[in-house]
């Protein structure tokens, strides 16, 4: 059955999955990259502070060294500028916790501050789309700090011991482009070729989304990557062919289609060390490769720098969908806190960063990650009271423990969140021990009441306070996708139109096809909204991936396939 017979989605449910939720998937392909790179970043700097034996200064080290967590996705030329800004606004929050910790000792102030502090990380985290782990590595150094003895006269020293440990952390994730500079871009490209070769063994909506999506990421990943080498080029050959499947037509028989098993084995070759596959041109993919060297070129000037700010910006701005789950993080962090403080716990920015690590996009994935987290921390502080008489045979068993449970969490993390919780709880609390041995059951129960309240108030506040933008968040996709389709079919039809245009036309129309879909199944998992446009929004899809296809066979035609044109 052709995947344009889809029966329209059902009208949006508001349930709260159970099943499911503590469900293993599989490992993440790179996971033991940001596992090392954090050991690494972090295992430097705590040797040199146990050698000066001035182990309590941990936790502003590791400030920086968290910050080696990110970036692993990006292109070594784009991860080098992110990481920088992410060792810039680590540091930044700290000061301003440090600051205010220094300036008052007053709970209810401190944890006002500490859910503000929070809320502006989640803005900039989901407008900036920083990937994982998102927010919360800012928040969890950001609100220890707050709660931590201070003096005005330590802060420099303090926020300057954050920079070196940021910038060792830059030199760990930023290093292994010396040796494998594509490799980013090449496990981008396998991803396309992998969705490519599934969706032509198994045509369906489901598997075309996934396909257009991994495309979409992958001609991101290239466009990001810096100056086209000979390696890029034979990527960006590749993904040309991934779309060709995905038009399911070429306008020349003796260039077909590449099927499932010859995508599957160029995905191989390209995700392993040895040389990148070198298929023969798809008709059209001559030249400028479909105009990526020109739009890679735009990005790097004056004018598409500019751009890129204003998008920012515009995803700050009243309006924008990011503002109402910043809401909720204002106001579910400064609950939390209050709460936890009222019982009398004796950390109660514990309760902060849970309700921080629960709020996603809309109220089905924060209720999941609700679960996830109370399920991870409690089992967590288990493993804790297991574990922490080894910890204290000495400061180097301490250091010992802590790095493995900090390669432990970014390795489990993606088999489930609940998971990975399980080693970020005895981590976090082993921290603590740097600077002061504290009652182990103390802790204990401390870490699982704050948990149970941090969790429970983050989600009654996001059940309680709606995000109707959601729904207007679909709208503005459905008219960004129709005017992307509408400028691509005008240059399908003009037989003058060049290559370079009609190609930039069709990344735009992909990149708001990806939007619509995610717009969608954001705003089918909210609450307290009207009704989603469902059929309109499955006949935008349809209608896209038609001219995408037309696309495929408007550039076949432009340029005639190579004489060898076997695939």
């Amino acid at each position: 059955m052709s995947d344009t017979a889809v029966r329209p989605r059902k009208p949006s449910v508001r349930r709260l999955p159970v099943t499911g939720t503590l469900r293993l998937n599989s490992p993440a392909e790179i996971w033991f990259k940001p596992a090392l790179s954090v050991v690494v970043a972090s295992a430097a700097p705590n040797l040199l502070l146990y050698a000066m034996d001035r182990l309590d200064l941990v936790m502003y080290t590791m400030a920086g060294s968290l910050c080696a967590l990110y970036g692993h996705n990006l292109p070594y030329a784009r991860r080098a500028h992110t990481v920088v800004r992410v060792v810039l606004g680590m540091v930044a929050g700290l000061a301003v916790a440090l600051l205010a910790a220094s300036a008052t000792d007053s709970t209810a102030v401190l944890i006002t501050v500490g859910a503000l502090l929070a809320a502006v990380q989640k803005s900039f985290c989901d407008a900036s789309r920083i990937g994982p782990p998102g927010n919360l590595i800012f928040t969890f150094v950001t609100s220890a700090a707050l709660f931590a003895p201070q003096q005005p006269g330590q802060i420099p020293g303090h926020l300057a011991l954050a920079l070196a440990a940021g910038a060792f952390s830059w030199l760990v994730t930023a290093g292994p482009a010396l040796w494998r500079r594509e490799g980013p871009e090449r496990r981008a490209t396998a991803r396309a070729l992998d969705a490519a070769a599934a969706y032509a063994a198994e045509p369906g909506p489901r598997t075309r989304h996934a396909a257009v999506a991994a495309v979409h990421a992958a001609w991101q990943s290239l466009l990001a990557a810096g100056r086209p080498t000979p390696v890029r080029q034979e990527l960006e050959r590749l993904v040309v062919h991934a779309e060709r499947t995905l038009a399911g037509t070429t306008a020349d028989a003796r260039c077909p289609v590449p099927g499932p098993g010859q995508l599957g084995a160029w995905a191989a070759a390209t995700r392993a060390r040895g040389p990148v596959p070198n298929p023969p041109p798809a008709p059209g993919a001559v030249g400028h490769l479909f105009g990526i060297d020109a739009e890679r070129a735009g990005r790097r000037t004056r004018r598409g720098r500019r751009e890129a700010r204003r998008a920012l910006l515009r995803a700050l701005a009243p309006g924008s969908p990011v503002l109402p789950i910043a809401l909720r993080t204002l106001i579910g962090c400064a609950l939390a806190g209050y709460a936890s403080s009222a019982l009398g716990v004796g950390h109660p920015y514990w309760a902060i960063v849970t309700a921080a690590s629960v709020y996603q996009s809309n109220v089905t994935l924060t209720w999941s990650r609700a679960v996830q987290r109370t399920v991870g921390n409690l089992v967590g502080v288990l493993v804790l009271a297991a574990v922490i008489p080894v910890a204290r045979i000495g400061p180097l068993a301490l250091i010992l423990c802590v790095l493995a449970f900090n390669f432990a969490a970014e390795a489990l993390i993606t088999r489930n969140y609940w998971l990975g919780s399980v080693a970020v709880t005895p981590m976090a609390l082993l921290v603590m021990e740097f600077a002061d041995t504290h009652p182990a059951g103390g802790l204990i129960a401390d870490r699982a009441l704050d948990t149970l309240v941090g969790a429970a108030v983050g989600l009654l506040v996001a059940i309680a306070v709606p995000n109707r933008r959601a729904g207007g968040r679909v709208e503005q996709a459905l008219t960004a996708t129709a005017e992307a389709r509408g400028r691509a079919e005008d240059l399908i039809a003009d037989p003058d139109s060049d290559a370079l245009s009609l190609d930039l036309a069709r990344r735009r129309l992909t990149s708001s096809l990806v939007e619509l879909r995610d717009a969608g199944d954001i705003a089918a998992g909210e609450w307290w909204q009207r009704a989603l446009p469902e059929e309109e929004m499955l006949a935008a899809e349809h209608a896209g991936h038609r001219t995408l296809a037309a696309t495929a066979q408007r550039r076949g035609r432009s340029i005639p396939p190579p004489e060898n044109g076997a695939v």
